[in-house]
């Protein structure tokens, strides 16, 4: 996909599609392309010894041999092999038309690109979700397992929909092009979750429903005039399928609202209230202005979200404040992140205090300032390794204390649970059932860990009486919920 991009799609054979018995079935016969059809240009696509081979020709459009057949939900598996200088791509949940579209969102409204301008599709143009093939040592991104949207809204992982490019890039680097040229690629397609994976690792992970059903396509991209790129050969093979349900499983946001967001008996009796009510901005604020956000932030299927903009730290809807200050408090709250995601939950914030630089001077666009539970993909984002003896890393007091290095946390992509405590100086925080970091604030090693940070300049940092609790916008998407809160005795 080299500036455009995506696409999915089934297969109608002879016969019946073998069924493996975890499910899966293969979507080409081996010796033609029955069930098949290309799309968009004209480059050639044989068979040969049971591998499917796109081959680039000059002048014409980005092709694509698709099925035939459609599908919603499931997941789909395959080898790729493609010349490095070739860019390549696999479609899924595609569309193409013989007349001009123009696509709208779930609210009618048309989709706009960048610049608000309306997008139109041009007839016979392929579009929807792709999975980025991009192997170019030359140009050195690495963005294979990206999800790109051909012919619509372009990137968006990493793109408007969160992803760090820079850490996409290095995972990239890491995982793309074994020494056999084969890599292996998986595509989890169900509801409105949207996950890629190369070489057995997540490669992006998002939540968008614009469309939910359409066909699979294997992409070769066109190569203009280039004569030196005619030719190029893109190669797949292992094609299969494995076909789910359309309704959606128990396990997604929509399935498992009614459980989240409320309160038990329990609860109740132990004063515990919630802290976001799961479906509206009640109770919170921008932490730059006295209302909520008007973008960067979605709440659906009773799940808060945070958009991205390309890791750029405050640079869409800014953080979120409680309205109400605490103190002594106990407060819960379930996360998920992307690949690559920083982000992280703030106590005791000051919204009135400058913004500071990583280099600790004041600054017109950032973060609030308060005491953060950082949460980060320590995999894949540089961050994890920066600061002091891992001070960066997920469950650590950011930038001053780091977490323990016997932490359990679940796999990106899942949920997981943090829980902070906070009783006169004693701050506590916990991942998942364990406690992971402890410290009192204004103790003599708390201003030693202030003095050597960037917040050394802040007088009397960490150490304020209360303050509000910040949902963190480091442009990086994150989801959150089940948000609570109970008041606790002071010391």
């Amino acid at each position: 996909m080299r500036s455009f991009i995506p696409l999915f799609a089934g297969l109608v054979i002879a016969a019946a599609p073998a069924f493996a018995e975890d499910g899966f079935a293969d979507l080409f016969n081996g010796k033609d392309l029955t069930g098949w059809e290309t799309r968009g240009g004209k480059a050639s696509y044989t068979m040969e010894d049971g591998v499917i081979v796109g081959t680039s020709v000059l002048n014409t459009p980005n092709s694509f041999l698709c099925t035939k057949q459609t599908y919603g939900n499931f997941i789909l598996e395959l080898d790729f092999n493609v010349d490095p200088a070739l860019n390549s791509g696999v479609q899924f949940r595609s569309e193409c038309f013989d007349h001009v579209t123009a696509p709208t969102g779930k609210d009618g409204q048309p989709l706009r690109d960048a610049k608000g301008k309306a997008i139109t599709v041009a007839a016979g143009r392929v579009h929807g979700y792709q999975y980025e093939i991009d192997l170019d040592p030359v140009k050195k991104r690495w963005w294979a397992g990206g999800i790109y949207d051909e012919s619509r809204r372009l990137w968006l992982f990493p793109g408007s929909l969160g992803g760090d490019a820079k850490a996409f890039t290095e995972q990239g680097v890491k995982l793309a092009t074994p020494a056999d040229g084969w890599n292996h690629l998986r595509i989890e397609a169900i509801g409105a979750s949207l996950k890629t994976f190369l070489n057995g690792e997540l490669r992006a992970a998002i939540t968008d429903d614009l469309t939910p059903r359409g066909f699979i396509g294997l992409q070769v991209h066109n190569v203009g005039k280039n004569e030196k790129m005619a030719g190029l050969k893109a190669r797949f093979r292992n094609v299969r399928i494995k076909v789910l349900a359309d309704t959606v499983p128990a396990e997604t946001p929509a399935a498992t609202v009614g459980a989240f967001n409320t309160l038990t008996d329990q609860e109740k009796a132990e004063g515990w209230r919630l802290l976001w009510d799961g479906h509206s901005s009640e109770g919170w604020r921008s932490s730059r202005s006295e209302k909520f956000p008007e973008g960067g932030w979605v709440m659906q299927d009773g799940v808060l979200t945070v958009t991205g903009s390309d890791g750029k730290e405050s640079a869409r809807g800014g953080d979120i404040i409680t309205r109400e200050k605490f103190s002594n408090f106990e407060l819960k709250a379930d996360f998920k992140i992307n690949p690559g995601t920083n982000t992280g939950i703030k106590i005791f914030v000051q919204p009135e205090l400058s913004a500071i630089t990583p280099s600790g001077k004041k600054t017109t666009v950032g973060s609030a300032i308060g005491l953060e539970y950082q949460i980060l993909d320590d995999l894949r984002h540089p961050d994890a390794k920066l600061g002091h003896n891992g001070d960066r890393t997920l469950g650590s007091l950011y930038d001053l204390i780091p977490a323990s290095s016997a932490k359990k946390s679940n796999p990106v992509g899942e949920w997981n649970h943090v829980r902070i405590i906070s009783r006169g100086r004693h701050v506590e925080f916990w991942l998942n059932g364990d406690k992971v970091t402890e410290f009192e604030r204004g103790s003599p090693a708390f201003r030693e860990a202030v003095a050597a940070s960037k917040y050394r300049n802040i007088p009397g940092f960490g150490e304020w009486p209360d303050g509000h609790v910040l949902l963190q916008d480091h442009g990086n998407v994150a989801a959150f919920r089940d948000l609570k809160i109970r008041p606790l005795a002071g010391e």
